[in-house]
């Protein structure tokens, strides 16, 4: 991604979320704050079975499957391309800027060659 400037530095929801990022470094993460695409793909265990939160843009989104929908989140953070997947019964709409809250689970495994290193599950949306 670019931004509007034609930068490669990816999509940003705000600079708040970028100097979060710089500002934490490798600091623990709580599961009561704001997280990014970036750092929960790092796999952080201590979050593992947790609620987190994060906010970003709904990249794609595909359609019931196995009872639920699966969700691209983007954020501009991590290196160009990097997203989470989520799980929902809810459906947004590619292109909205959400906040999500779901659970972080790591290694899941849905048989047939679907396997997650990090995904967040049974997630609730809300636009911003």
């Amino acid at each position: 991604m670019k931004d509007d400037e034609g930068n490669g530095m990816g999509r940003m929801i705000g600079s708040g979320v970028l100097l979060a990022v710089m500002l934490m470094g490798a600091a623990p993460l709580a599961a009561d704050e704001v997280h990014t695409v970036a750092q929960l793909n790092q796999a952080p265990a201590e979050l593992a079975g947790e609620e987190v939160r994060l906010e970003g843009i709904v990249g794609r989104v595909n359609d019931d499957i196995m009872g639920r929908n699966f969700i691209h989140l983007v954020d501009g953070t991590g290196s160009e391309g990097d997203y989470i997947t989520i799980t929902s019964t809810e459906r947004p709409e590619a292109g909205d800027r959400v906040s999500v809250t779901g659970t972080l689970i790591l290694d899941r495994d849905f048989g047939a060659g679907y396997t997650y290193p990090v995904i967040i599950e049974g997630a609730r949306f809300s636009e911003r």
